[in-house]
């Protein structure tokens, strides 16, 4: 083994560079190294500002910050967070009599009833008119009654229906910051203005504006789309993904809410003529904005569509909104691990925000970093491995966001035909496409499934309602379905959600309860969510929140005598 990597320096701050020090300083004090010599330095431009718009979270985020020793008290205060129940598609697709289709993609996950999963049950059977999500979640009516997750006064980061937040993008890096800061990362606020290399190729040292040479061992790029380091110093290519994802182009706003006391718990992401509007309703705001193709859109004009929409849903108010437009560079870095330089964050790739993926992919390529540590001789399995795994999240995200596209229905608008018959689809996703014209995805088609598993495959197949709207015939199972079973289930857990809805509290109860700013006795506990639902009892589906890598397990739920054995 070489000589051991006691200094790693990271160029741009942000969420990306403030993640990577928080977590690689965490990792080094739990291990109890933080006298071992070891050190990490911040590189920030004061004249480069970051994107800032990524306001959206997965499941995996309140593990990260438990993980990291942040409070969630602290959290909620400082990024005015609130939580996120899913997300909320609004006329992505319409249904036969060319009515808008919306559904919910949420957290939860229906159960396996008899050995048959709840997809399957449901597109037999039906619901008695209800749509899908209404039988595998409580997220939409939780939304439509602006119902937080869990009771009040319940213990930090507690998990009962399945939820991530939502946060100021710009008060999260600041709150990273000042935990690093005080945590002894070293942050040095100056330009890089040359990289010297060796004859390998290898980064030795920065030129910095200010402070003249420093010399790095490891050094971590995230320098955002600029990708100045792995792209620029290193000559790494970037691969693009426009043939698959039309969307180059974000005009974002941040505008006040129409009813502050009403705080939806889920993001919206609503189809308009040239991409979608997103909507994040923070505590004290809402972050709303428009993705969209600059083939279809001049900037003016999706300003224009995006005021308009705002006006006719939030209110005449906002037809001076300014929105700011960011161009986004789709796809990602070949390796973003080349030499001694490890790019993290949008330098390393960006798939369009439409599932909120950002933060999260962060997060694991800074768990594949520490785990793939390396020492100064940077062995080549080590880079060949994490370069893998990275390509394999990047490639499941760009099909899993190709899905939405390709079984769009929409005739509308040109954008939305040509999003649908002319863009590419990734063969790994062509080919599943024609698998599932015959059977519901299984675990077992999808080549990675660290974040979208094969039940989340079901929710959207079955929220754009795909198989009513000729996709395909609806598959049929392989084994005899018992309609008494499917019934007694959806009596159950509709129940369940009709008790959790009259149980929880406002959102924004709750939200003031976890920032501490109000006085509220100790409530009694929320509806229980078992793993394994006793007979009789009411059924809420699990919530999904099983590490990155790891599928939830398939569990049978018993929902009558006949089935006890």
């Amino acid at each position: 083994m070489g000589e051991r990597v006691t200094h790693v320096t990271i160029v741009g701050g942000g969420t990306a560079g403030w993640l990577t020090a928080l977590l690689l300083g965490t990792f080094w004090k739990d291990q109890g190294k933080e006298r071992d010599g070891k050190r990490i330095t911040l590189i920030e431009s004061p004249n480069v500002s970051t994107v800032g718009v990524g306001e959206a979270t997965v499941p995996a985020m309140p593990r990260l910050l438990k993980q990291a020793g942040i409070s969630e008290r602290v959290f909620f205060k400082n990024c005015n967070a609130s939580f996120k129940l899913g997300v909320l598609f609004g006329d992505w697709n319409r249904d036969a009599n060319g009515r808008r289709i919306d559904y919910i993609n949420s957290f939860n996950e229906g159960p396996v009833i008899g050995g048959v999963e709840t997809a399957q049950q449901f597109l037999q059977f039906g619901a008695g008119g209800r749509d899908f999500s209404d039988v595998i979640t409580p997220a939409l009516d939780l939304g439509r009654a602006c119902k937080g997750p869990r009771p009040l006064n319940a213990k930090p980061f507690e998990q009962g229906v399945g939820f991530a937040y939502h946060l100021d993008a710009g008060r999260f890096a600041g709150m990273l910051r000042d935990v690093c800061l005080a945590r002894g990362v070293e942050h040095v606020r100056d330009d890089v203005v040359d990289v010297e290399k060796d004859e390998r190729g290898f980064i030795t040292a920065l030129t910095l504006k200010e402070k003249d040479r420093l010399p790095v061992e490891l050094v971590i790029d995230c320098t955002g789309f600029r990708g100045v380091l792995i792209n620029g110093a290193l000559d790494e290519p970037f691969i693009d993904y426009s043939k698959y994802l039309a969307n180059d182009r974000a005009a974002a706003v941040q505008i006040p809410h129409p009813d502050p006391d009403r705080i939806e718990p889920m993001t919206r992401s609503t189809a308009l003529g040239a991409g979608w509007v997103w909507r994040v309703p923070l505590y004290n705001r809402v972050g709303t904005g428009y993705v969209f193709s600059s083939a279809y859109r001049s900037d003016e004009e999706a300003c224009d569509e995006l005021r308009a929409h705002l006006c006719a849903t939030a209110g005449p108010e906002h037809k001076d909104a300014e929105p700011r437009v960011i161009p986004m560079r789709v796809g990602r870095t070949r390796n973003p691990w080349a030499k001694n330089c490890v790019a993290i964050g949008l330098s390393s790739g960006f798939i369009e925000p439409l599932e909120s993926t950002a933060i999260f992919m962060i997060e694991m390529s800074i768990r594949w970093l520490l785990a793939y540590f390396p020492d100064k001789d940077f062995a080549e399995p080590q880079r060949a491995r994490y370069n893998k795994v990275a390509t394999e999240l990047y490639d499941e995200v760009r099909d899993f966001i190709c899905l939405h596209y390709a079984l769009g229905n929409r005739t509308d608008s040109q954008y939305w035909i040509d999003a649908r018959e002319e863009l590419a689809v990734p063969d790994s996703l062509a080919a599943n496409l024609e698998l599932w014209k015959n059977k519901l995805p299984t675990r077992y088609d999808l080549e990675s499934a660290q974040l979208f598993s094969h039940q989340v495959y079901h929710a959207v197949l079955l929220g754009k309602k795909v198989y009513e709207t000729g996709f395909a015939a609806p598959p049929e199972s392989s084994v005899t379905l018992k309609r008494n079973q499917w019934r007694d289930y959806v009596k159950q857990v509709r129940r369940g959600i009709d008790q959790a809805v009259r149980s929880l509290p406002d959102h924004k109860t709750l939200l003031t309860n976890i920032r501490g700013e109000d006085q509220t006795a100790p409530a009694a506990a929320g509806p229980k969510l078992p793993a394994k639902p006793k007979l009789g009892k009411p059924i809420i589906p699990p919530a999904t929140v099983p590490l990155p890598g790891q599928a939830a397990p398939m569990k049978p739920v018993i929902v009558n005598k006949r089935e006890r054995g």
